[in-house]
C-alpha cells in the first residue's frame, strides 16, 4: 500500500508531467526544444548559490522555495546568455546552447563540491537535484509543485492561439497585432518555470526528457494541435504517475529516471503502433502500395500484350483472378486490363493539362483516378479521348 509520502510524490509527479507535456508541445511547435536543455543545466549553479547564501544567513537552505528561487535566477541568466549570444554573435542557437549549458553546469558542479567540504548543515542530498529525489518531500512542497504546474498549464492554454500563430507565421501574427516579444517571453519563461518546478521530482538532467518526449510521442497520434496538446498532457501525466508509483514500490529506484523510462516506453509504443505515422501502419501502407503498383503494371502489360517477367506481378494477378496458373489471361483480367489502360490514358490527358499550368501531379495518380478527379472531369477527359480516337481513325 502507498504511504502518505508516496501519495504526495505520485500526485506531484502526475501534475508536473501533464504541465511538462503541455509546455513541451508549444516549445516543440516553436522548434526550441533544446533550449530547455540550456535552462535546466543553468539551474544547478543558482540552486547551490541559494543554499550557500541562506545557510550563511542562518536560514533553512534546504527550503524548496529558496532552492527554486535560486534556480530561477540562474536559469534566467542562462536563458539571457543564450539569447545574447544568438542575437549579438555569429554563433547559432545550438552552439550558444552548448556553451551556456556546459559553463553553468560546470559552475554548479564545482559549487556542489565546495558545499560538501564546508562545515554547513543540511547539505546532504543536494546532489539529488541532478536526477531527482523525492524521499524528503513535504506536504507544502507537493502543494507548491502542484499549484505552480496548474498555473503554467492555464497560462499556456490562455495564450495558445498567439503561440501557434507566431510559430507558423510570425509576419501574419504581427499583422494581427500579436506581440512576438510577449509570445517568446511566455514560451521561454514558461519552459523555465516547468524546468525549475520539476527539479525536485525529475532532476535537472532529466526534466528535459519530460518536456520533449511526451510532445514528440503525441505528434504521432494526430495532426491537430489541440489533440496533440491534450495527448501530450495525458502522456506526461501518465509517465509521472506510473514512474512515481513504480519508484515507490521498488526500493532505491530513482524516481526521475523511472519517470523518463516510462515516458520513453510510451514514445516507443507511439512510434510503433500509432495509426497515423506508426511503423506498423507505414509497413502496411508500403506493402499495399507495392501490391497496387504490381497489380496496375501487370494489368497494363496484359492490355498492351506485353510479357510479364516479374514473378511477384504474376502471383498478384493470379490471386486476383486475372491470370491462370498457365499464364493465360481470364475474362475478368481482360476487363480489368481495359479499365486500367483507359484510366492510364485519362491520366495522361489530365497530367498534360496540369503540367501546362505549371502544377505538379502524382505520376501514379491514375491508379486511383476516381478519387483524384470528379465525375465531370472524367466525362470531359473521355470526350477528349473520343475526339482524339476519331481523328486518328
Amino acid at each position: 500500500m502507498f504511504g502518505y509520502n508516496a501519495y504526495l510524490i505520485v500526485s506531484s509527479a502526475t501534475v508536473l508531467g501533464a504541465s511538462a507535456g503541455v509546455c513541451g508541445t508549444y516549445l516543440y511547435m516553436r522548434k526550441n526544444s533544446l533550449l530547455s536543455d540550456a535552462i535546466s543545466h543553468s539551474t544547478l549553479a543558482g540552486l547551490a548559490m541559494a543554499f550557500l547564501l541562506v545557510s550563511a544567513l542562518g536560514g533553512n537552505g534546504r527550503s524548496l522555495v529558496v532552492l527554486l528561487v535560486g534556480s530561477t535566477l540562474s536559469a534566467t541568466a542562462g536563458l539571457a546568455a543564450v539569447r545574447y549570444l544568438v542575437n549579438n554573435t555569429r554563433l547559432g542557437s545550438d552552439a550558444a546552447i552548448g556553451v551556456v549549458l556546459s559553463t553553468f553546469f560546470a559552475l554548479g558542479v564545482v559549487m556542489l563540491s565546495v558545499i560538501q567540504i564546508l562545515p554547513i548543515g543540511q547539505k546532504a542530498g543536494l546532489e539529488g537535484f541532478l536526477l531527482g529525489s523525492t524521499a524528503g518531500m513535504l506536504a507544502q512542497d507537493a502543494v507548491l509543485i502542484t499549484v505552480l504546474s496548474i498555473i503554467l498549464v492555464v497560462v499556456f492554454l490562455v495564450f495558445r492561439r498567439d503561440i501557434l500563430v507566431v510559430s507558423y507565421d510570425p509576419i501574419f501574427a504581427q499583422t494581427q497585432g500579436i506581440s512576438l516579444r510577449r509570445t517568446d517571453f511566455i514560451v521561454m519563461y514558461g519552459t523555465l518555470a516547468v524546468t525549475v518546478v520539476g527539479l525536485s521530482v525529475v532532476g535537472l538532467i532529466l526534466i528535459v526528457a519530460l518536456l520533449i518526449i511526451p510532445s514528440a510521442a503525441a505528434r504521432f497520434w494526430s495532426n491537430r494541435v489541440e489533440i496533440i496538446v491534450i495527448t501530450a498532457a495525458v502522456f506526461g501525466g501518465l509517465s509521472g504517475a506510473v514512474g512515481a508509483s513504480v519508484s515507490a514500490f521498488v526500493e532505491d529506484a530513482p524516481v526521475g529516471s523511472v519517470i523518463v523510462l516510462v515516458s520513453a516506453t510510451i514514445f516507443v509504443f507511439s512510434l510503433v503502433a500509432s495509426p497515423e505515422r506508426g511503423l506498423v501502419i507505414s509497413l502496411i501502407r508500403k506493402a499495399q502500395s507495392s501490391w497496387r503498383v504490381h497489380l496496375a503494371m501487370g494489368l497494363l502489360s496484359v492490355a498492351e500484350n506485353r510479357p510479364i517477367y516479374e514473378e511477384k506481378t504474376r502471383t498478384i494477378l493470379q490471386k486476383n483472378g486475372y491470370l491462370r496458373p498457365d499464364g493465360s489471361v481470364t475474362a475478368t483480367g481482360q476487363n480489368a486490363a481495359m479499365v486500367a489502360l483507359k484510366n492510364e490514358q485519362r491520366w495522361q490527358v489530365w497530367t498534360s493539362q496540369m503540367q501546362a499550368e505549371g502544377t505538379s501531379v502524382d505520376p501514379l495518380g491514375w491508379m486511383k483516378i476516381e478519387h483524384n478527379l470528379t465525375p465531370d472531369q472524367l466525362r470531359s477527359i473521355d470526350r477528349h479521348l473520343f475526339r482524339r480516337d476519331l481523328s486518328n481513325a
